[in-house]
């Protein structure tokens, strides 16, 4: 082989061990007890919106900041700040995966995403009840 060969398998090799590394970050989710009292990493969080508590948003005095409580899959209980604007019917959602880090026990969101089939649910119904009625005909 050439010593070219041998530097290319080498720099491939690097890189995709530092790909399987980045990936792995962000492989698995996170409890909010796992993580502390403060956290320098971003982790994700999954769970849902305790939606027996306030949820604090205020546009006309900060539209890009939301709080609100988030129960993780563990059952744990925690204030959640997310820096950006409140999702369109966040109240509805199913789910929420949360990224970002622990600190003074209040996870400081910086990527929200939510799970929210409700709406899927509804076209699924009105496609059933279309197939029943072309079946009936």
């Amino acid at each position: 082989m050439k010593k070219t060969h041998i530097v290319l398998l080498i720099v491939i090799a690097i890189l995709i061990g530092f790909i399987v590394s980045v990936a792995s970050d962000y492989s698995r989710y996170e409890s909010f007890r796992s993580l502390g009292e403060n956290s320098a990493k971003e982790y994700q969080v999954v769970g849902f919106l305790v939606k027996d508590k306030d949820i604090v948003y205020d546009p006309q005095v900060d539209a890009n900041r939301l709080e609100f409580f988030m129960r993780d899959n563990d059952g744990e209980v925690r204030r959640v700040i997310f820096l950006g604007s409140k999702p369109q019917d966040f109240e509805r959602s199913e789910q929420i995966v949360l990224t970002g880090k622990m600190k003074d026990n209040v996870f400081l969101a910086s990527s929200l995403l939510m799970k929210c089939p409700s709406k899927y649910k509804n076209n699924e119904m009105e496609m059933q009840e279309f197939k029943a009625q072309v079946k009936e005909s």
